[in-house]
């Protein structure tokens, strides 16, 4: 009997030691192992949307290409017999690159300068016998037709100098066509002729090619639709187009550094090419140290205007939907944070530019995201360093 009683005693003992535990469960699930933080409202920090004016600038493929251009070629038949640059290097407008064979060219010159002088001296004799039979004439002690005689002889004299002068212009061309000069300025590449080699005139393979490097094209792409949209913001009146920032490009390099050099827009094509459908715009940079070579990719960033009431959204508080669409958390006048769907086209700086979404006044969320659901309430308050740079 006794022993009855102790195993009563003792189950009443573990049912009253599960009784306290449980209710210490309820409680703890209740009231929390901290008081208060199930309930506590997470602050948040924003900052407040307004109009600003933003630089809109869009970046775009291109080449570079040699401000100048040209082929060297012979303009005489001869052997070469003198290269006079060297390969690679700069070379000036006149100077000396190749000597082509002078001597059968300088017999031609001063064959036609005898020619010359014979002419000339032609011209003293028939001038003089047409004035002494015009006197003659006069007395009626000659016949008129030996006057007419001697005066076409004259004629004729005149017409043969002129002649003889132009045959030796044509040899002095020749003789200077031997001395192949650098037509413009510029940096020469290798040459693809030896000495020895027999040269034509107006041959179709090059003697070399020189490029003026400084300063440089650089040809940009555009897309025709780009263009229409921009030129219809512009007609709008959403971007001011009269700055001068407008003709400012800036060149970002393959390795991705960016160009120290800023460059002047020039000119667009007058036409959209039918292959790409894009419309060339070219640029003009200074080169001074031949950093950039032509045929290089590059990529420019283009100023298209100033938007003076843009709105722009730190990036920071921007995410995206499982739908692709960029979204943002604003705070209400009741402290409840709102999911707003976003219109952002384009990056500006370290913010996006919001066209739908957001209005000035909008208190949007930039720190804390991660402790807020659209819907819950919020503590707002000023967030630490707002992005908002619209450079």
């Amino acid at each position: 009997m006794r022993r009855s009683f102790l195993s009563y005693a003792g189950g009443s003992f573990v049912l009253g030691v599960l009784a306290i535990g449980l209710s210490m469960l309820t409680g703890c699930s209740r009231g929390g192992g901290q008081p208060g933080f199930a309930n506590r409202v997470p602050n948040v920090g924003v900052v407040t949307i307004h109009y600003q004016p933003a630089l809109l600038t869009t970046e775009l493929p291109g080449r570079t290409s040699p401000f100048q251009e040209a082929d060297v070629r012979p303009q005489v038949n001869g052997i070469l017999i003198k290269r006079l640059f060297e390969e690679g290097g700069t070379v000036h407008a006149g100077q000396l690159l190749y000597q082509i064979d002078p001597a059968p060219y300088q017999a031609a010159f001063d064959s036609a300068k005898a020619a010359l002088a014979n002419a000339q001296a032609n011209l003293v004799t028939t001038r003089a016998k047409s004035e002494r039979y015009a006197n003659l004439l006069k007395q009626n002690a000659i016949a008129p037709q030996d006057y007419d005689d001697a005066f076409a002889a004259w004629k004729q004299a005149q017409a043969n100098v002129l002649q003889q002068q132009a045959n030796l212009e044509s040899a002095r061309i020749n003789l200077d066509y031997t001395r192949v000069t650098a037509p413009i300025t510029g940096r020469i590449g290798r040459s693809l002729v030896t000495v020895g080699a027999l040269l034509t005139a107006n041959q179709t393979n090059v003697l070399a090619t020189i490029d003026t490097l400084d300063p440089i094209y650089v040809d940009i792409n555009q897309s025709s639709a780009e263009l229409l949209a921009l030129k219809k913001e512009l007609a709008e009146g959403q971007l001011n187009g009269s700055t001068p920032e407008m003709a400012r490009v800036t060149l970002i390099l393959e390795d991705g550094s960016v160009y120290p050099l800023d460059g002047t827009l020039k000119f667009s094509e007058a036409s959209v090419d039918q292959n790409t459908g894009a419309v060339v715009l070219r640029a003009v940079f200074p080169n001074p140290k031949g950093v950039l070579l032509p045929g290089m990719y590059v990529r420019a960033r283009i100023v298209e205007g100033i938007d003076s009431h843009a709105i722009l959204a730190p990036q920071q508080g921007v995410s995206r939907d499982e739908k692709g669409e960029p979204t943002a958390l604003v705070v209400d006048n009741h402290g409840i944070a709102r999911l707003r769907i976003l219109q952002a086209p384009r990056a500006v700086g370290g913010s996006w530019l919001v066209t739908a979404g957001l209005a000035p006044g909008d208190r949007m969320i930039v720190d804390g995201l991660q402790f807020v659901q659209p819907g819950a309430p919020v503590h707002a308050v000023p967030a630490a360093t707002p992005s908002t740079s619209h450079s």
